[in-house]
């Protein structure tokens, strides 16, 4: 269908989700509304990938992904102490709507104005084509299905973003939580605390992509998108034990930013290889890596939700967030964007 079609259906979708989460009368409706609304928002960045594919030149694409998810943490990290200061002025249940109402804008806007090929788009000239080297539409072809399953570099893949996804979601969900009840913070200094992840996750996910460009055209591809996760990643666990092993919240509220800074290194450069080994499969291929990063950001809360509920603490949903960072390092030795999905 296109990815004009597609992102417009997406978020219009999620909108209506965000906007409904706040007539939940339980746990029930909750759920069924929240599951709705990850499985309709679910192909967004499969989606941007594809648009990636067609719209950007291959040495601009870390950048582009890193731009894309920077934004998207900004107004996650926006969201934090705006929803403390909603709750001050109306019920939770009417700010839901509140930031639903964004998303219409945006699906009006993006379907008037974009075309899934530059070559539609009447503001696209001869030499702007040129700078993107994207040929003309060919004909749609068959999914290697046997090729994606087999390919050791989605396999990589998908164990790398597994990991990231994993601690990512620990800052999405349970942070505030953590910071309230195990280090002692009020509701106020939460709601800033616990932007600051998002904040480093916005600067992460830009430095990484952008270094993965920079480094691709000097190195080569195969080291330049390796670099930003194999370095960031083995930090990002020092940073999280670092949080554990502190007395001072302060400092452990600082070392959560810092690691969730360093891991995103590794998101952009990812999603830059999907393109580079997925060519015209690339949706498939985001896809098969995002479905295993959300199952790893699923996994997080419950195991969070366990350790609290059996042993009242959040020593091993930290130790093992640090330990699937050290398997996301591993994953990435495994990666090489040279090579493309067999036709096997």
């Amino acid at each position: 269908f296109g990815p004009r079609l597609m992102l417009m259906r997406i978020v219009l979708w999620w909108s209506v989700m965000t906007a409904a989460t706040g007539l939940a009368g339980g746990f029930l409706s909750l759920f069924a509304i929240r599951l709705l609304f990850g499985a309709g928002e679910a192909g967004c960045f499969p989606g941007i990938a594809r648009v990636y594919s067609r719209w950007l030149p291959e040495g601009a694409r870390g950048r582009g992904f890193g731009l894309a998810v920077m934004v998207g943490a900004l107004g996650g990290a926006i969201t934090q102490p705006l929803v403390v200061k909603l709750l001050s002025m109306t019920s939770w249940r009417h700010t839901f709507p509140i930031f639903g109402c964004a998303g219409l804008v945006w699906a009006i806007a993006w379907v008037w104005w974009f075309r899934d090929d530059p070559h539609a788009h009447t503001g696209v000239n001869a030499a702007e084509l040129r700078i993107i080297g994207c040929d003309p539409p060919a004909p749609r072809q068959a999914v290697p299905w046997r090729g994606v399953f087999r390919s050791t570099n989605v396999l990589a893949l998908c164990a790398m973003y597994f990991g990231v996804i994993y601690g990512w979601y620990f800052y999405l969900t349970w942070l505030p939580t953590y910071l309230l009840n195990a280090r002692g913070f009020n509701l106020k200094a939460v709601g800033w605390l616990a932007a600051l992840p998002l904040v480093g996750i916005a600067i992460g996910v830009f430095a990484g992509g952008w270094l993965s460009d920079v480094l691709s055209r000097r190195w080569g591809a195969r080291a330049g998108r390796r670099t930003p996760g194999l370095v960031g990643l083995p930090l990002a666990a020092v940073a999280v034990l670092g949080a554990l092993a502190t007395t001072s919240p302060i400092a452990a509220a600082l070392l959560l930013a810092a690691a969730a800074g360093l891991a995103a290194l590794a998101v952009s450069p990812g999603w830059a290889v999907c393109i580079d080994i997925g060519g015209p499969h690339t949706g498939v291929v985001t896809g098969a890596m995002n479905t295993f990063g959300n199952l790893g950001g699923a996994l997080s809360p419950a195991v969070v939700g366990l350790s609290l509920d059996r042993w009242h603490s959040y020593n091993a949903p930290l130790i093992a967030m640090a330990g699937l960072y050290l398997v996301s390092t591993v994953a990435w030795l495994a990666i090489d964007p040279a090579q493309g999905l067999r036709r096997t």
